[in-house]
């Protein structure tokens, strides 16, 4: 969370680096302003000196605001040695750069070249060099993975800030832009290039002091390094568009940019335009470069290592001239590669050997520094935490600190201090532990990322989730938000988060391991879902069905179209497998945590499958086997299979859910359709069975509320069809309820008002029976007179619906002759095997106070 601008490093945050850093070109930081802005304030020189100063814009117009400043070591230069300048100086001046004639005969000059040629070398070194001459109007340096430093979100405010301190007669023009238009800040990239930065400066140049003193100097220039280092590829091509439109609108405008990249395909596109100088850099380097640089290099590190100095004394000059330049040969022509070359061979770190046994080891390097990057990290691979503290560094989406790594990844600062300290060949550190620890070059990163060069060193992308995982442990531990851990976690925890997804099946594995993080990837994939016809019912079905349908299984349960099946299905298909439409195989959840994860609602919260639709998925069987049981007793396999799933889905639902809430759910389930025949009769077989199955959990104050609510259903069921012979006389087993009739007795108490209720449903079941039905049931108790029930099977499934009836027209009238007319009798329902029948003998009587 940086800008590109450039501000030195104070000396006691160098006071702890290791000598070999003195040779760095310059030590740089980076500031980032965030925060509401209402005025530009006063902003000193854009590369000397701390720059307080940013574009703010907020509803209080009336004070500035203070500033919050973050500091970043800006370590893309660490790549540079200072022997490098003169270099740069010589390279600068072959290119023309510095020529008044160029900048006057060219907008942009565009200087590209492979990685680690020298590049933001020589833009650093311009951008010091105009600034000496008082026309640097800003500059920008992006870098990979650096936050807003590799995006676009800063860039025009940052541009626009340096403006204002370069330049000071356009900082009214950019608080008038910023008054005038409230929501600036926050609008298009061309936008506020536009108004903050290329309007005010045109408008500041018209003035009689900057013509003169355009005349005499020259342009201004804008230098903006690596810009192929941008993660906002449209936003880059958007800035390019609209600086060439500028400039073909504006030819005359004292402004020029001095840009550096690699020509990369959607930078490409944009520079076949005569106001663009395209430069190759590679064409400028020579061998002769490289070797004044090694030179210079050696040079210094003699002065000052003691070690060099006893070997020199006894053997003589050290390297070599053929040593050298075997070396220099052997580097060809890479700035960046004779950088990190040179640092290794002069580690101070190394205790294992000396430079000049390191020397001849370089020789066999890649010049593409993979064999360097494997033979610095070979130091540190024994250490614990190497792993992680390495994947961390490069999938790291802001650089962090020493601390910061350690907090993110739970372990203790010294334990990376003691990884990273053997790495500083090809990673800087910085002096202090609360400063960024940054990859001397993108490439390093290249290499941990690609595994068919790093081999064990390589980073695989799945490293994602523990860094969410992490992320989900710092929001638990509710740390305060000014520790740099904290503050990654809430910037990049999504970042991180979303490029888990590809890796489920990875994080499914780990389940144990990272359970937050896949119960998060749950929740957010079956989010996507959700919107879709059918959605809820299809996922809540999978994860309680007892085995696998196939999708038109599926169809035919639910009662929708294959379609709207396979449309539900192909969106979840990271997390469920599913075979095509016409390939009669079960859809599977691909893992079991899934089906954990939706049946456990602390994990799943809205997405949680209650044990109560088990009811559901029983009325879905029911309605199958009546059906089948309509269509002329064709009775197939898939009849008896619905008829064993609905007795098993109706045991899970009583197994499930509370007592407090079975009577409600039995009685009034929530989870069913719209009332039809289907569901009146199976609200009036799952009741029954409820009350009198010997598995019944059914309590002695709800037997008569669900008695009443059982004849009901029976009645609106008789009600509601034309011909009901067809169901009234077949056993209860076909419809998907089967079972032994409990041995025991409810004591409940009864008024004479509620024994009427039940009566009264009785006597409108009889009146439909009389109405419908071309004759009494053939079958009757073999007892029934007004003691006892007698002469029915035990197992309930061989019972009709209409013997169920005339055991319920029984109790009633056996509850209305007992209970008194003006107070609450008490009384006994048993239920009692008569062994030598094998059949069941209900009983009813009244309990005395």
């Amino acid at each position: 969370m940086s800008d590109g601008s450039v501000q030195p490093q104070n000396e006691e945050s160098r006071a702890g680096d290791h000598e070999v850093r003195s040779l760095m070109l310059r030590d740089v930081n980076i500031v980032h302003y965030d925060g509401t802005v209402n005025n530009i304030e006063r902003v000193e020189n854009a590369y000397f000196g701390d720059n307080f100063g940013a574009v703010y814009q907020g509803a209080d117009r009336s004070q500035p605001v203070a500033v919050n400043r973050e500091w970043i070591s800006f370590s893309s230069f660490d790549r540079f040695s200072m022997p490098l300048t003169l270099e740069i100086e010589r390279l600068s001046a072959k290119l023309g750069v510095l020529s008044r004639t160029l900048l006057w005969n060219t907008h942009v000059l565009w200087l590209y070249g492979y990685v680690g040629c020298g590049k933001s070398a020589i833009a650093l070194a311009i951008a010091l060099k105009f600034e000496r001459r008082k026309r640097l109007v800003g500059s920008f340096f992006f870098f990979r993975n650096t936050g807003d430093r590799s995006r676009m979100t800063k860039f025009a405010t940052t541009l626009a800030c340096q403006l204002a301190a370069a330049i000071p007669e356009a900082a009214p023009f950019i608080k008038k832009a910023v008054k005038e238009e409230p929501g600036l800040l926050g609008s298009s990239l061309v936008a506020q290039l536009r108004r903050l930065v290329y309007e005010p400066l045109q408008a500041a140049t018209k003035r009689v002091r900057l013509l003169n003193t355009f005349l005499l100097k020259g342009p201004f220039l804008i230098v903006i390094d690596a810009l192929d280092e941008c993660e906002d590829r449209k936003g880059v091509e958007a800035f390019i568009e609209d600086m060439l439109d500028f400039f073909k609108k504006n030819p005359l405008v004292p402004l020029r940019f001095f840009i550096t990249s690699r020509v990369e395909q959607h930078i490409q596109g944009h520079l076949n335009n005569n106001q663009v100088r395209l430069e190759n850099l590679v064409n400028h380097c020579t061998r002769d470069d490289v070797d004044t640089f090694m030179s210079t290099c050696f040079e210094v590190e003699k002065s000052r290592n003691f070690v060099i100095k006893a070997y020199i004394q006894k053997h003589g000059d050290w390297p070599a001239k053929k040593d050298k330049d075997q070396l220099v040969d052997h580097i060809g022509g890479s700035f960046i590669f004779a950088s990190t070359l040179f640092k290794y061979i002069v580690d101070p770190t190394n205790d294992q050997s000396t430079p000049m046994d390191r020397l001849p080891h370089t020789l066999n390097m890649n010049p593409g520094l993979d064999t360097l990057y494997s033979q610095t990290l070979s130091r540190s691979q024994h250490l614990p935490h190497f792993y992680n503290v390495i994947s961390t560094l490069a999938l790291l989406l802001e650089p962090l600190s020493i601390v910061g790594i350690a907090e993110l990844l739970g372990i203790e600062t010294f334990e990376v201090v003691r990884v990273l300290v053997n790495l500083q060949a090809i990673i800087h550190i910085p002096g202090t532990d609360d400063l960024p620890v940054t990859m001397c070059h993108t490439s390093l990163r290249d290499f941990l990322t690609t595994e068919s060069r790093s081999g064990s060193f390589f980073t695989h992308p799945s490293f994602h989730v523990l860094l969410t995982d992490r992320c989900y442990s710092l929001k638990d531990e509710a740390r305060s938000g000014t520790s740099a851990a904290s503050s990654y976690t809430i910037n990049h925890h999504e970042d991180h988060f979303k490029l888990c997804h590809p890796f489920l099946p990875s994080v499914e594995k780990l389940a144990p391991r990272f359970p937050r993080v896949l119960d998060a990837l749950y929740a957010q994939i079956l989010a996507q879902s959700q919107d879709l016809p059918h959605s809820s019912n299809i996922v809540s079905a999978l994860a309680l069905l007892y085995e696998p349908p196939s999708i038109v299984a599926i169809a035919n349960l639910l009662g929708i179209e294959v379609p709207e099946v396979s449309r539900v299905l192909t969106s979840l298909q990271t997390i469920i497998d599913s075979p095509g439409i016409d390939e009669d195989k079960p859809v599977t959840m691909r893992h079991t945590s899934l089906c954990d994860f939706l049946t456990t609602k602390t994990r799943s919260g809205a997405q949680f499958v209650s044990p109560s639709y088990h009811l559901k998925l029983s009325y879905y069987y029911f309605r199958l086997s009546h059906q089948y049981l309509l269509s002329d007793g064709l009775w197939l396999a898939v009849a008896y299979d619905s008829r064993e799933h609905c007795q098993y889905h109706w045991n899970q639902f009583l197994n499930g859910i509370s007592d407090q809430s079975t009577l409600a759910e039995v009685t009034h389930p929530s989870h069913l359709p719209s009332r039809s025949l289907t569901c009146y009769l199976f609200s009036f077989a799952r009741i029954f069975f409820w009350s009198f199955g010997d598995h019944s959990v059914c309590k002695p104050h709800q037997v008569w509320p669900s008695l009443v609510e059982c004849t009901d259903s029976l009645a609106l069921a008789l009600e509601c069809d034309p011909a009901p012979d067809r169901w009234l006389n077949g056993q209860m087993h076909y419809l998907g309820f089967d079972g032994l009739m409990r041995e025991d007795g409810y004591q409940f108490a009864l008024s004479k008002d509620k024994a009427m209720t039940l009566q009264r449903i009785v006597n409108r079941i009889e009146m439909v029976i009389r109405t419908k039905r071309s004759s009494r049931p053939s079958t009757d108790p073999s007892t029934h007179n007004t003691d006892r029930f007698t002469g029915f099977s035990s197992i309930i499934g061989n019972w009709t619906a209409m013997d169920a009836y005339r055991l319920i027209e029984w109790i009633a009238t056996r509850a209305v002759s007992l209970a008194p007319s003006a107070t609450t009798a008490n009384l006994t329902l048993n239920i009692t095997k008569d062994y030598e029948t094998g059949t069941r003998q209900i009983t009813i009587f009244a309990v005395s106070p």
